[in-house]
């Protein structure tokens, strides 16, 4: 079991002790997603396909939380808020500009790019070391930015 997954579990297990109803509800939601990724696919899932999956979550609860917004229901949008921070918890720091810059950089740098055509390469590198930790389209944009100069 990866251990992210085992984290996941333990907390459901000590809001059951405690009987946090809220943090139990959004724990379990978690944990659905995970399983029914887990079953859909016939694996087991690793830590870097658990924060995808929890990545996707947390996409759709800032989906909700702007639709549920926008239609004026504010006791929606503190539920879902309150789901969002949960599962921005088991996600790793998001990086600032100035770091997603600074990976930009070292990525054309080691990958030797010096036009659009050379992007590909440069993408694949900073997929995996961003995943999960900046918007990859921003970076794209970045990167298609930089090797426009």
């Amino acid at each position: 079991m990866s251990e992210l997954k085992h984290r996941i579990n333990e907390d459901v297990k000590s809001a059951m002790r405690s009987k946090d109803k809220e943090r139990l509800a959004a724990l379990r939601l978690i944990s659905a997603a995970i399983k029914q990724r887990e079953i859909d696919e016939r694996i087991n899932l690793d830590d870097a396909q658990v924060s995808a999956v929890l990545n996707k979550m947390a996409k759709q609860q800032r989906d909700s939380i702007e639709q549920y917004a926008s239609a004026g229901r504010d006791d929606l949008v503190k539920k879902e808020q309150f789901e969002l921070s949960i599962i921005l918890g088991y996600l790793p720091q998001p990086l600032d500009a100035a770091q997603i810059s600074a990976k930009v950089a070292e990525a054309i740098a080691a990958t030797g790019a010096v036009g659009m055509k050379d992007m590909g390469k440069v993408m694949g590198q900073l997929q995996a070391a961003l995943q999960g930790r900046a918007d990859l389209s921003q970076v794209s944009a970045l990167v298609k930015a930089r090797l426009n100069q």
